[in-house]
């Protein structure tokens, strides 16, 4: 019987990059299924983490390094300036793996894939940087392409955000972009609290501690809380921080009626729930039912009841609710996630100056839609989780310019947290800009609304 060799966490590295480069796949998603396609173990599951999302991150940079040691004009396949990415990431960035063995890896993946001659290109280009050494980015004179090329952002987005929020703050931004985001997890107060979890997971092994941000907040330092019962069982869920902010800016009470426009996969949603102590009622809005679909599996986990989910274009709500129907309403918009970069690390690289535009269109027609469905006196919470102020602070402004029967809401402030207030980017006591080197967060835009 003929035994079929398993594939290396480097081979499955290139492919996952591959996958994500070529089709255009969500990073984690494409992580996620092949880890389990290949049935990896704990350690080497860390290993492909770290391999995938660091060469992502790290993409302009390596292929600047890449670049001085190729011939220009040379045509390199896919593949193999993923090999090549990936076996630069492991030489310039991490130090625990020996050069040796970084070259004998990439060659024999080389081989397997490929034929001879790209096996000698592959060991010649690796072996010549070694011996050369890596080109030095800081002998770049232009200050926002030596930012770009060494935190590896496009230099389009570093002049805008530059424009925005200065160089300095701009480069922390890309800065902590690079870095592992932390596992935020929110207790579902409708069967706990957060001592009591807090006792559950330690008495199980996990690593946690109160989070910031949220008093349902706990931050997972270590151990895995997917397969754990509290999960299962709807006790806890995860969300980041910043996140969890939303629901509390939006103020709702049990005898409300909400709607979330753009709801799916929910994590906001059901935080709604539970803060109404599952009363009320809340109508979940998506235009995909697969996410609806998430939106009501988070529902029945966590034991809520009032959730109801419909398919449905936000942009199209006038054509099935009447006017001033709803007591809240939440529009958490689609948007470019430029603040969410360290879990998406490849957004960077597809988003373009159009696609913002376009999104602060489809971002400025959902608010007009939904605006007359609000009562008067009812608040309506606007927020993304994108750092650009054009989709931001910005349609924000476009909004209230359109319907001046809305102002703002200048109590936001008083519901967030303290540090919120005083570390975050206010406009006025309405509207807070959260980067995520703030708190070691996603980068959200809150903003509030009252009808007049």
């Amino acid at each position: 019987m003929t035994r079929i060799k398993t594939k290396s966490v480097r081979f499955i590295a290139v492919e996952v990059l591959e996958k994500i480069e070529k089709q255009g796949a969500y990073s984690q998603i494409a992580l996620n299924h092949a880890i389990e396609k290949a049935n990896l173990n704990g350690q080497d599951i860390g290993l492909l983490t770290q391999l995938v999302y660091g060469t992502i991150q790290r993409r302009l940079t390596l292929d600047f390094f890449i670049e001085a040691f190729v011939n220009k004009g040379k045509k390199v396949e896919p593949w193999v300036r993923q090999l090549l990415r990936l076996s630069f990431f492991q030489m310039a960035y991490l130090d625990k793996i020996p050069e040796h063995a970084i070259v004998s890896e990439a060659v024999t993946i080389a081989k397997i894939r490929g034929h001879k001659g790209i096996a000698g290109f592959v060991n010649g280009v690796l072996r010549q940087a070694l011996r050369q050494g890596l080109p030095d980015i800081q002998a770049i004179q232009d200050p926002e392409a030596r930012m770009a090329l060494s935190t590896s952002h496009p230099k389009w987005l570093i002049k805008r955000w530059s424009q925005f929020y200065g160089q300095t703050v701009t480069e922390k931004i890309c800065e902590v972009n690079n870095t592992a985001p932390s596992v935020s997890l929110r207790i579902n107060r409708l069967k706990t609290t957060r001592d009591a979890m807090i006792q559950e997971l330690t008495e199980d092994g996990l690593v946690v501690e109160k989070g910031e941000l949220s008093e349902e907040a706990l931050i997972l330092n270590k151990g895995k809380i997917i397969d754990h019962q509290a999960y299962r069982e709807g006790r806890v869920t995860i969300q980041d921080e910043s996140s969890m902010l939303i629901a509390h800016a939006l103020d709702p009470r049990p005898e409300h009626k909400v709607l979330d426009a753009c709801a799916g996969p929910g994590g906001k949603t059901t935080h709604i729930a539970e803060l109404m102590d599952n009363q009320g009622t809340i109508i979940g809005l998506d235009i995909h039912k697969h996410k609806t679909k998430l939106i009501d599996d988070s529902a029945a986990r966590l034991d809520i009841t009032n959730i109801h989910t419909e398919v449905l274009d936000a942009r199209k709500v006038a054509e099935v609710y009447k006017n001033e129907s709803f007591d809240r309403i939440l529009v958490d918009a689609p948007c470019t996630g430029f603040g969410v970069i360290r879990r998406k690390p490849e957004i960077k690289y597809q988003k373009t100056q159009a696609d913002i535009e376009n999104i602060a269109r489809i971002q400025h027609n959902i608010l007009s839609a939904v605006a007359p469905l609000l009562k008067k006196g009812g608040k309506l919470v606007y927020s993304t989780c994108t750092i650009d102020k054009e989709e931001n602070v910005m349609t924000a402004q476009a909004f209230l310019d359109a319907f001046p029967d809305f102002k703002v809401d200048d109590r936001l402030q008083e519901r967030l947290p303290q540090a919120v207030s005083e570390t975050s980017t206010w406009n006025g006591k309405g509207m807070v800009q959260i980067l995520p080197q703030d708190f070691n967060t996603d980068g959200f835009f809150i903003s509030c609304f009252i009808k007049g």
